[in-house]
């Protein structure tokens, strides 16, 4: 279990050079008191392992810019690769405080080592041929964030899904993987979404694909609170979902989505450990009385169960049962 005693820890992802998986994550200080406070005091945390389960923090990767920028407030969800010269790319999302943290951008920085980064000059916005913008007013924030980037299989360049809400459709029912392409990961064009809305989902949160034992699969977390009245209506849960399939670009049917997971775990992360074994980690959101949680399970190992990805083995470990890292 990966838990801070001075901050909580959330939304993660991940980096493996070989010798040791980095781990990077939104954090915030527990004094905040109220953990609804946390979204806008995020920083980027970072720890390394070589088995997923006992973690070395280092210091943050990421702590929100000088101002005016459009990550002046805080530093959300993204993810890394590594391009062909070794140079390790952080996509990110950013919220500003002119905008009072209401509209979403993605941004990147660079590193040669995993520990020292440097912000590149990327923003990239919401396209409104595409995307729903804030000005519209269906939905509380302008959703453009939790960036997943990896290499094209063809290998002409580099693709990034995107949590984005479409333009048309029922408010609570727009949420849709967006996506956007780059030759070089420094220039980008925003693409039209590889879903369509109408789906249940008012957003679809932490994107991830990976092909698992040879079916590729989705992975995306929505909350109680953001499905569609007719999903909630049917008592339908918030949680980790995933979707098959038929490649990493989709198309994605999000009518075909199954939960993995119920909202006490969220950001379900795959990751493969050293022989080969595919693993889930999450978050532990909330408790048996929904209070916040924030910290991060142990690898569970996942398996194809009824032609749907499955998490083997008990993953709601005692409340009792903390292994605080050692940051003395």
């Amino acid at each position: 279990m990966f838990e801070l005693r001075s901050s909580w820890v959330w939304d993660f992802w991940f980096a493996d050079d070989g010798d040791r998986y980095h781990l990077f994550f939104l954090k915030a200080s527990r004094a905040l008191h109220d953990p609804d406070r946390r979204h806008w005091r995020a920083t980027v945390g970072h720890a390394t392992s070589t088995d997923l389960r006992t973690w070395e923090e280092h210091a943050d990767a990421l702590v929100p810019a000088d101002g005016p920028a459009f990550d002046d407030l805080a530093t959300w969800t993204g993810s890394i690769v590594r391009d062909d010269a070794g140079l390790w790319h952080m996509f990110y999302t950013g919220v500003d405080r002119e905008g009072k943290g209401l509209i979403q951008r993605i941004g990147s920085a660079t590193s040669h080592d995993l520990f020292t980064w440097t912000r590149t000059d990327l923003v990239l916005e919401a396209d409104s041929a595409h995307y729903e913008k804030l000005a519209q007013g269906a939905w509380p924030d302008e959703a453009w964030r939790d960036p997943w980037v990896s290499r094209s299989t063809d290998g002409t360049g580099w693709n990034m899904l995107i949590t984005a809400r479409s333009t048309a459709g029922e408010p609570d029912q727009r949420g849709v993987v967006g996506s956007a392409f780059s030759p070089d990961l420094a220039h980008w064009e925003v693409r039209p979404p590889l879903s369509r809305p109408g789906n249940g989902f008012g957003q679809l949160e932490v994107l991830q694909t990976e092909t698992v034992d040879g079916q590729t699969v989705l992975l995306f977390s929505c909350l109680n609170s953001e499905l569609s009245t007719g999903r909630q209506a049917a008592q339908e849960h918030g949680g980790i979902w995933a979707v098959n399939a038929p490649s990493a670009l989709g198309p994605f049917d999000i009518s075909e989505a199954y939960l993995v997971a119920d909202q006490s775990l969220y950001v379900g992360r795959l990751i493969q450990d050293r022989a080969g074994q595919w693993q889930m980690l999450a978050f532990e959101n909330a408790d048996d009385t929904g209070a916040f949680v924030g910290r991060i399970t142990d690898p569970q190992p996942v398996a194809w169960v009824d032609g749907k990805l499955t998490m083997m083995g008990a993953h709601h470990p005692p409340v009792g049962d903390r292994r605080y890292v050692d940051v003395s």
